[in-house]
């Protein structure tokens, strides 16, 4: 079962009394689901917002990832996914949905409301390497969110080998020594 504080159309109420609770100010739209206008949007309310579109076989990554860890204000227009199962999926996912077709190793998923999410240093090595400006601004919002990550994703890039590497890290190094440097200045 899913989050009481998160509404899917058709499921407790319908679309139209969703739209008017919204329109009255007692819901708010959230992903693909609507919540109470004053709950606090957390990770796992975000994650969960997503649950119908990915379920059990598909981890978020990329934008969608940054999104549910809180690095970006706004959910992404197309949420980025790939697999989260060793096996091949023969259902062809929603046209909404950015899909690889490359398997997330285990260790680089976190269960968050009930859906796969890449972990931030992941998340964030994936954001370095596609580097056009939403990525990169995705990526310097989710270093702020969680200093440690720069240096945990350049760890994890330096292991192995991927395209666009070279141009990762050289971002990645340039947050790290970003973060290190506020952490300096409040110590200091």
């Amino acid at each position: 079962m899913g989050s009481p504080f998160l509404y899917f159309a058709d499921d407790r109420l319908s679309n139209a009394e969703l739209t008017a609770a919204c329109l009255d100010g007692h819901l708010v739209s959230l992903g693909d689901a609507y919540m109470p206008a004053d709950a606090v949007e957390t990770a796992a309310l975000r994650a969960g917002s997503l649950v119908r579109t990915l379920g059990d076989t598909l981890a978020a990554t990329h934008l969608t990832a940054a999104w549910i860890h809180g690095a970006l204000p706004a959910p992404p227009s197309r949420h980025t996914v790939q697999r989260a199962v060793a096996r091949r999926l023969h259902v062809v996912p929603d046209r909404q949905l950015v899909y690889r077709d490359l398997a997330v190793a285990p260790e680089d998923l976190h269960l968050i409301g009930g859906v796969h999410v890449t972990t931030a240093e992941r998340t964030l090595a994936d954001l370095a390497r596609v580097g056009d400006a939403p990525h990169s601004r995705a990526a310097r919002l989710l270093a702020g969110w969680d200093p440690d990550a720069a240096t945990r994703a350049i760890a994890r890039l330096e292991a192995g080998t991927l395209p666009h590497k070279h141009a990762a890290l050289a971002c990645l190094r340039e947050m790290a020594a970003a973060g290190q440097e506020e952490v300096t200045r409040y110590t200091s």
